[in-house]
């Protein structure tokens, strides 16, 4: 299958992306390059300095919404993406809203209670819409443990399950970069075999 007929084909589909740092930004941005069709992107946080060693963000977008920069990024990468933009903190009352339509979600929460929130909430609230989640990608190095995991039909890990951030193993660009790439391989996986 040929890159134009690919695009065509996930033009037609929304995906819901939940959190717009490290995860959420390099996975939309993936997912924008794909030729995805609608991206809906909700965060509450603005753009720090210290977000740019791992985040789809520039130096003059210091101050701004992160869902704004990234909209605007995106719009610089590929115009014919639509994206909506919710500028809220998610919860397990907003979420079935806010993602209403997506055929796949993507899981880019920092905390672990948040993940857990957003698992519990679409497993209960949005039953059969695929969710593409992420544990496990402090550091650096060690490539080899990071992989994929296939829980059901509606719930995809990608990380390496274990590797905690501290402050002697933070998140940095390579390793948040290839979990981000990957959530966004999975997605564009589950969508081609839709129809």
């Amino acid at each position: 299958m040929r890159f134009a007929e690919i695009k065509a084909h996930l033009s037609r589909f929304r995906v819901g992306i939940a959190g717009a740092g490290g995860l959420g930004s390099n996975c939309a941005v993936a997912l924008a390059r794909c030729g995805v069709g609608t991206l809906v992107i909700a965060d509450f946080d603005s753009v720090e300095e210290t977000n740019l060693n791992r985040q789809y963000y520039f130096n003059d977008q210091i101050g701004m919404l992160k869902t704004i920069a990234l909209k605007e990024n995106i719009y610089r990468i590929n115009p014919e993406v639509f994206v909506i933009i919710h500028q809220k903190r998610l919860d397990s009352h907003n979420i079935p809203e806010i993602f209403s339509g997506c055929h796949v979600i993507v899981e880019a929460f920092d905390g672990s209670d948040m993940k857990e929130m957003i698992i519990e909430t679409v497993q209960l609230k949005m039953r059969g819409i695929p969710l593409v989640a992420a544990s496990g990608l402090a550091g650096w190095g060690k490539s080899e443990t990071i992989k994929y995991r296939k829980i059901d039909d509606t719930l995809y890990i990608c990380g390496d399950e274990s590797s905690e951030v501290s402050e002697g193993l933070p998140t940095i660009a390579p390793r948040v970069g290839m979990v981000a790439n990957m959530q966004a391989n999975v997605t564009v996986e589950i969508l081609m075999n839709l129809r």
